[in-house]
């Protein structure tokens, strides 16, 4: 059973200097028929202007992971790591018991373009801890590189559940499959380009949540950039 989640449909937040798009509830926000999807808690894709971004704020209980689809991100936290995030890599922090951070687009003259991704971890109560991982975008031209995981599995960086993020450029034409497990799920988000997921086609933005299905085979109409995260 595929479902789409179409781009235009998700939540939409403006704030001047932050224009975001929400698939599941948050902040202002709420659908009671889009809370979550399994262990996946937020996928918000950002655009931060210029010479801006978040002040220090709080987190707790939540793996955070933060994919760069273009521009600079500058990340300071309350355990001393200060980051600059760029196109190709991914960071990862586990809130765990507590942490703050903020995170600004230090360059005058280009707009931040970004997906912020919120995992519900194994347990309450872990140490907050923090890593950054360069995947250069020749490693994800087609197929499936794995970026996240629970055992840091072939250098991804390494989050406290049971879910492996893939992320993948996938050109025009070709064509991958990713076989689930019993029980598996998957979200799959589109962030550019056009795709057929066994059969539905997704545009720019849109997402599909997948039960019940043995196999994905991911076909690119145009050039595209995706999101595959493989749920328990």
């Amino acid at each position: 059973m595929i479902r789409i989640r179409k781009s235009d449909e998700r939540g939409r937040g403006d704030h001047g200097w932050l224009k975001s798009k929400f698939s599941f509830s948050f902040a202002s926000y709420y659908d009671p028929e889009h809370m979550n999807f399994r262990d996946l808690r937020v996928i918000n894709e950002d655009l931060v202007a210029p010479d801006s971004g978040f002040p220090m704020h709080p987190h707790r209980d939540m793996e955070i992971i933060t994919y760069i689809v273009s521009g600079e991100l500058e990340h300071r936290d309350s355990m001393g790591n200060g980051e600059v995030i760029r196109r190709g890599e991914v960071q990862r922090m586990s809130a765990g018991t507590g942490i703050t951070h903020s995170e600004f687009n230090p360059t005058s003259d280009r707009t931040t373009h970004l997906l912020q991704i919120w995992i519900t971890p194994d347990r309450a109560g872990h140490t907050p801890s923090y890593e950054q991982t360069l995947f250069p975008d020749e490693d994800k031209h087609d197929r499936l590189r794995l970026v996240a995981s629970p055992d840091g599995a072939e250098g991804s960086v390494t989050i406290h559940q049971d879910t492996r993020l893939f992320a993948s450029l996938l050109g025009a034409g070709r064509e991958l499959t990713h076989n689930l497990a019993p029980g598996r799920h998957a979200w799959v988000q589109l962030i550019k380009g056009t795709l057929d997921v066994n059969g539905t086609r997704l545009d720019a933005g849109d997402a599909a949540a997948v039960s019940a299905e043995t196999s994905l085979t991911l076909r690119a109409d145009a050039d595209a950039e995706l999101l595959l995260f493989d749920l328990r």
